[in-house]
């Protein structure tokens, strides 16, 4: 019996794709719960909150969306400006319809979280001198 497994790609941007379809064909609203934390999500900072925003992706309310095996991108309104927003799959924490919560959440990937924005850079240890006083 051969023990190596072929490694496949992620489940996650088919399963994305699929229940996007589903929400949509049934009339209802799709939406989706993104950790603002993971590198390369571009989202507007003022509408994250606790590391997380809930993005509708409803055809009505983007344009040019689009899915593709690594990310989403399309251009949505906050605030009435339209604006540029990427989403790395491995973001993405769940899809559902916003009438009633029907949709599926995802297991953490490993992915790189991005620094905070404005954060202080983390403050070195002090250092013990490596000379002693000898008697």
């Amino acid at each position: 019996m051969n023990t190596d497994a072929p490694v496949m790609s992620s489940n996650r941007p088919y399963l994305v794709r699929a229940l996007y379809q589903w929400i949509s064909d049934n009339g209802l609203t799709p939406h989706l719960l993104v950790d603002a934390t993971v590198a390369g999500v571009q989202v507007p900072a003022s509408a994250v909150q606790d590391g997380r925003i809930v993005l509708n992706i409803a055809a009505r309310a983007v344009s040019q969306f689009d899915v593709d095996n690594d990310s989403i991108h399309f251009l949505a309104r906050f605030g009435g400006v339209s604006q540029s927003v990427h989403v790395p799959m491995p973001a993405v924490l769940a899809i559902y319809a916003r009438e009633n919560n029907q949709g599926m959440m995802f297991p953490p990937e490993n992915a790189p979280q991005a620094p905070p924005p404005d954060a202080p850079a983390p403050e070195e240890p002090p250092r013990r001198s490596h000379l002693r006083i000898v008697k």
